[in-house]
């Protein structure tokens, strides 16, 4: 093959693929002309092949057209792709487009769980009379949980509580709130005014009125010469707020070991104000809570001298309170997740 006839045919083939280049219309058919010319079978290959059949000095000459060839149409090739690049920007950009004098689309609002906005009102309630929030561990020590408690080992008051332990010795899923009365008395010095809302666990058969966890809100007020008045006046107001200013109260006795005296608080009946019916086993009052003046070997082992401080502490279920103020007649509803229920809180 001679020079002239060479170079004449990659002029052709330049011609030939820079109109091919501007002939395709999307990405595919552009590599495809990419492939069919500057492919390793393409070709500029095949016909550069012929330079062996070439003189010596011709050589050179051919190899030079046609790397000029290649790089007229891989600049080509280049600028193509930036156009088919803008183009389709752009058709994206019109398909996507938002018109922003439209109104948003409004938004599905939420709302508390109602034993998580009987917790806040609770503690809206008591932090009027100076208690303070605290949060302690669900997984707590035996010691804090009954030992510092004034419950021991061979304390019958241990099957009241039916505890799930954990893999670890020594560790188990709190039974109730009380374990944080140890724990503010060992990081916080008296006056003590706290409030412990936290979730609960014990081994027990599901039913209407019990659950296996379960929410508290535990109360401890710890100063010198407080009093069970104090006490009395403090859970009145509380259960004023709560149910009614005119709602009637009483104490009772009753037994917790890390209390002495104990009792139990009582409301008249939010059902039948005192008349007397199913809800409150006809009697006219419901109980809401247990409460007491600390035992002074809990002081003690909260690090904290009973003959110089003295205080209360109180306990009420979240889900017991919820169930008064609304009307709720089966605690299972609170962790089954219907959203029939819960909207309407």
């Amino acid at each position: 093959m001679e020079f002239d006839t060479l170079a004449k045919r990659l002029a052709t083939l330049r011609e030939e693929g820079l109109q091919a280049i501007d002939a395709a219309g999307t990405v595919d058919a552009l590599e495809a002309v990419s492939v069919a010319y500057l492919g390793r079978k393409g070709e500029l290959k095949t016909l550069l092949g012929g330079i062996g059949q070439l003189s010596a000095p011709d050589r050179p000459r051919v190899g030079a057209i046609g790397n000029e060839v290649r790089e007229d149409l891989e600049a080509a090739m280049h600028a193509r792709r930036e156009r088919m690049g803008e183009r389709e920007l752009e058709a994206r950009l019109v398909a996507e487009s938002v018109d922003g004098t439209l109104p948003g689309r409004p938004l599905s609002r939420g709302s508390l769980h109602p034993v998580i906005e009987t917790n806040r009102e609770i503690a809206r309630i008591f932090g009027q009379f100076g208690f303070v929030v605290y949060e302690g561990p669900e997984v707590e020590t035996e010691v804090r949980n009954f030992q510092a408690l004034n419950i021991p080992p061979d304390h019958p008051a241990r099957d009241l509580w039916d505890t799930l332990y954990t893999d670890v010795p020594g560790y188990l899923l709190r039974t109730h709130t009380s374990p944080g009365q140890i724990q503010v008395m060992e990081l916080t010095r008296p006056p003590i005014r706290a409030l412990l809302p936290g979730r609960c666990f014990r081994y027990e058969a599901v039913d209407a009125s019990h659950g296996f966890e379960f929410f508290q809100v535990e109360g401890l007020m710890v100063d010198q010469g407080t009093t069970m008045a104090d006490l009395r006046g403090l859970l009145d107001a509380f259960a004023h707020a709560m149910f009614g200013a005119r709602r009637a109260t009483r104490f009772r006795p009753g037994y917790y070991p890390f209390t002495e005296p104990s009792v139990a608080f009582d409301v008249q009946c939010v059902v039948c104000d005192g008349a007397g019916c199913s809800a409150c086993g006809r009697t006219g009052w419901m109980t809401i809570l247990g409460a007491g003046m600390v035992h002074p070997v809990v002081l003690r082992n909260g690090g904290l001298d009973p003959e110089r401080f003295q205080g209360f502490a109180f306990g009420m279920g979240s889900e017991r309170i919820t169930m008064l103020r609304h009307g709720i007649h089966d605690i299972r509803f609170f962790l089954e997740n219907d959203l029939r229920f819960l909207e309407q809180f």
